[in-house]
C-alpha cells in the first residue's frame, strides 16, 4: 500500500493553515490551531524553512509566513521535503543498491513510468487545492477522470456494491481536530 507518513500529512495541514494567516504565526499558535502537537509543528516549520517554503522571522513579533503562495507550492515538493525523493521501489530512476536481485530482474526500469506518472499528479495538486473543497481531477488517459460518485465509478463486474457510507475511509484519530482547522 502507498501511504504518506504522518509527518508529511502533518506537514501539509500546518502549511495550509499558514497559508491561512495574515502575516507571521508562531509555531504554538499553529499547534493550537491545527491540532497537530507544537513539537511536530516545529519540526515541520524547520525542514519547511530548510526546503524554501517558508521563511522565519525573529523577534519579538517573529514567526513563521509562507516563502509562496499555496498555489505555488506542489504537494510533492512537502512529500519529498519531509520523506524524500517519491520513488516506489529502490530501482527507481535507476538507483543501485537497493534490491540484491537488481542484476537479473526482467522489471528492472519498468517503474519509472509508474513512478513518474504518481510525481505528476502530485506536481499537478497544490496546497491551495487541498484548502478547497475538493481536489481537482487529474486527467487519466487524456480524458478527464470521472468525479467521485458517478456512474463512470461504479464496478462493471455486476457484484452488489457497498453503500457510500461503507466505502468511505475511517477517519485517523485526531483528523477531526485537523478538519476544524480548515474550517475557520
Amino acid at each position: 500500500m502507498l501511504r504518506l507518513s504522518r509527518l508529511t500529512d502533518y506537514a501539509v495541514v500546518v502549511l495550509v493553515r499558514l497559508g491561512q494567516e495574515d502575516g507571521v504565526a508562531t509555531a504554538p499558535s499553529l499547534a493550537g490551531s491545527t491540532g497537530v502537537p507544537e513539537p511536530t509543528v516545529a519540526k515541520v516549520l524547520k525542514a519547511m524553512a530548510a526546503h524554501g517554503m517558508v521563511a522565519s522571522q525573529r523577534g519579538a513579533r517573529g514567526g513563521y509566513r509562507l516563502a509562496r503562495p499555496l498555489d505555488r507550492i506542489p504537494v510533492s515538493d512537502v512529500i519529498a521535503a519531509i520523506d524524500g525523493p517519491i520513488s516506489l521501489t529502490a530501482c527507481v530512476d535507476g538507483a543501485t543498491g537497493g534490491c540484491e536481485a537488481q542484476h537479473c530482474c526482467p522489471i528492472r526500469g519498468r517503474w519509472d513510468a509508474v513512478n513518474d506518472a504518481i510525481r505528476g499528479a502530485l506536481r499537478n495538486i497544490t496546497l491551495a487545492d487541498m484548502r478547497g473543497d475538493s481536489v481537482p481531477m487529474i486527467p487519466v488517459s487524456g480524458r478527464a477522470a470521472a468525479s467521485p460518485g458517478t456512474a463512470e465509478d461504479l464496478p462493471t463486474t455486476g457484484r452488489a456494491t457497498r453503500p457510500a457510507s461503507a466505502s468511505q475511509p475511517r477517519p485517523r484519530a485526531g483528523s477531526t481536530r485537523i478538519q476544524h482547522a480548515f474550517a475557520e
